[in-house]
Parts: C-alpha cells; structure tokens; sequence
C-alpha cells in the first residue's frame, strides 16, 4: 500500500499541491484527473522524490520514501515519462536494460538473472523484436512501451505514468494501456529473487473515457487540491467534472453498458 498523508509541495514558497491525501494497493490503477495546472504532474515528481514535501509523508508499507537514497527509491518507485528525449543511439535493448540500475554490481554488468527480466519485460509489452533496433528509428508509440519495458523490469512495487499517451493515436493508446493493466495484473518474477510482484500504477491522463475503461479508482484534482478520490462511478459525475473542467459535460453509459461515457453538451 502506497500512502500519501497530507502531503504540501512547491516551487520556493508557493504551494502547488495542498494537503493531498490518498492510498494506491498493491495491483491497482489509480487514474489522476484534472485541468492543466491542476498539479497532476508535479504530484508525479513528488511522490518520484525529485520534489521534496514540505509537509506530510509518502509512505509505502509504512516505509518513508522521502528518507531513502536514490538507489532505494529506485527499487521502489518506477516512472514512465512522455517519450520525448530518449537517446537516439541506444538500441531498444540497451534502454530497456537501464531499468535494472538500481539493482547492478559496481561492474555495472547485467547477471543472467537481469537479461532474463529484460526479455520477459519486452515480451510483455511487445517490444521484443525492437531489441536491436535504435531509438532514433522508433515511433512514439513504440518508444512509450519501451519506457513501459523500462519501468517493469526495474520491478518496483509502484510504477508512475505521467500522461503516457499524449502524442499518441488512438491505436497506440489503447495499445499501450492494455499493456499496463496487463502489467499489473499479471504478476512479473522480480529483483532477481524469484518472487512475484503487482505493482500499483499511478496514471496520469487526459482523456476522461479511457479513464472510464481503464482505471480502478480516479482521484480528481482542482488547483492542487484533491477534489474527490473513489470509483469511477463516484468520480466521474457530471456535475462534478462541470465543476472542475470549467465546461457543461453529461455522463451516460457506453453503448455496451459497462462503462461510464463522459461527453461535452452542446451549446
């Protein structure tokens, strides 16, 4: 169980995320919504510690992770970025391989214990025929499963995703959110010690209907604040979303009846 109690960050003086509270467990996907500037992403660089809280705690297991050395934050907090700035010249191999750092001897040389979690990792996402192409040769779609390859093979017990399909055609993005929900649903052998882990996913995303097919709780926030954190049926209200969105939008059911289906209302 991940555990954010109460947490306050910003830049210098000025607060951008205010008194946030939540939970995440263990094989969950936990989708953050909200307008820009609500501080989705600055709560991904907090709870990743490259932002330090000034005031309350990010515990995981009761552990503080704001009290831990970057390489014990690194086995247990994984991050998958917007593709952007991967370096050209690495194979999909070699990329992938970085998420095993945290976790090589002071020769840096990968043990068959970590290739083995490097293939499975791409078998996982589909990138397993990408292995000695170069970067520079990808599309973003395939790029983004690479850091998703990445961040599995770092076998952390929370993994962060901040807006991994921007940039992305419909096809990608489905693609690659069907490969996280695998990810935490099928438990992967990890650290090299043979056990099975699920990690948590934290989301963050734009569009409201893959939140309502994807996600198993949402957490909504508003100008730092969290707003509302429970089901997608909790969340997704249309009064609530008007609210925070700033425009008029109705929640039906999809055509197959499973999932909420949010829509702007017309003028």
């Amino acid at each position: 169980m991940l555990e954010v109690s109460h947490l306050t960050v910003g830049y210098g003086s000025k607060p951008v995320l205010k008194d946030v509270s939540f939970r995440l467990a263990d094989g969950e996907i936990l989708a953050v919504i909200g307008p820009n500037g609500a501080g989705k992403s600055t709560l991904v660089r907090a709870l990743s510690g490259i932002l330090p809280p000034q005031c309350g705690s990010i515990r995981y297991n009761g552990r503080d992770l704001c009290s831990l050395s970057v390489q014990e934050r690194a086995r247990m907090i994984a991050v998958v970025p917007q593709a952007r700035n991967l370096p050209a010249g690495f194979t999909a191999w070699q990329v992938v391989s970085l998420g095993r750092t945290p976790y090589l001897n002071w020769f840096g040389q990968l043990s068959p214990a970590d290739e083995e979690l490097v293939r499975e990792a791409m078998r996982r996402t589909d990138t397993a025929h990408l292995a000695e192409r170069l970067v520079g040769e990808l599309s973003g779609g395939e790029m983004q499963r690479l850091l998703l390859a990445r961040a599995l093979v770092q076998a952390t017990p929370v993994m962060l995703l901040d807006e991994p399909t921007t940039h992305l055609d419909l096809q990608y993005q489905i693609g690659l959110l069907n490969r996280v929900v695998e990810v935490v649903r099928q438990p992967i052998s990890g650290n090299g010690n043979g056990k099975p882990h699920s990690p948590a996913a934290l989301v963050v995303l734009h569009d409201l209907n893959l939140v309502a097919r994807y996600a198993d709780r949402v957490l909504l926030m508003v100008d730092g604040c969290v707003r509302s954190c429970g089901t997608v049926s909790d969340v997704l209200r249309p009064a609530m979303l008007s609210e925070a969105f700033g425009v008029p939008l109705e929640v039906m059911r999809s055509p197959n009846g499973k999932y909420p289906l949010v829509v702007p209302l017309m003028a």
